[in-house]
Order: C-alpha cells, then structure tokens, then sequence
C-alpha cells in the first residue's frame, strides 16, 4: 500500500523546529528560477550543448559569420518578395481606380440631378 507522507499536500500545518517557529521548504532564489537550475549545472548542460551544436556545424562546413549571412540573405529575399507583392497589389489598385472612381462619379452625378 501506498501512503502519501507529505504534509503539505494533506493541508496539515508545517511542523515546528526546536524552538517552536515553522519552517517551510527553502525558496529557490529568482537567480535559480531564471535559470531554471543551479548557475553551475545550467553552466555545464549550456557548454555540452554548445560543443554538440559546433561539432555539428562543423560537419556541416557552417560557421557562424556563414550562418549569419544565409539568415540575412534569406530575409532580405522575403522582404523583397513581399514589397515586390505589395508593389503588385498596389498596381492592382490604381489600375481599378482608374475605372471604379469615374464611374462612381458619373454615378453619382446623375443621382444628384433626379
């Protein structure tokens, strides 16, 4: 059978220290929640995965001025293909205009004079 021994979870007042004061669990510090660990092991995983990345990257034939320059290169390209879709878009528009607003005025026109 299994049974549950942490009080905390049963609402049950937590327990007194040898001079009667209640102790709680120690609170992690905002440095450890940030980190989400000890400074040290987050240290320590940041590092073997840094030398995993590199290694493949490396195998790759990557670096990172190369890296850097594919995901400029690739904005760029994506930036023009948009204004490039604006630009057409907006041609779409004046071309439209070019009809719709003289025959809106026209419309308007002999609507006033009934």
């Amino acid at each position: 059978m299994l049974v549950d021994h942490d009080r905390r979870r049963h609402g049950a007042p937590p327990p007194n220290d040898a001079y009667g004061a209640e102790t709680y669990p120690p609170r992690a510090s905002a440095l450890r929640r940030f980190l989400g660990g000890s400074p040290a092991g987050v240290f320590l995983r940041l590092l073997f995965l840094s030398m995993l990345v590199g290694a493949f990257m490396s195998m790759l034939g990557l670096t990172p001025g190369r890296l850097f320059w594919r995901v400029y290169d690739s904005a760029r390209a994506l930036l023009e293909l948009g204004l490039a879709s604006l630009n057409e878009f907006g041609g779409w528009i004046v071309a439209g205009a070019i009809v719709v607003i003289p025959l809106w005025l026209i419309s308007r026109l002999f609507a006033t004079s009934r």
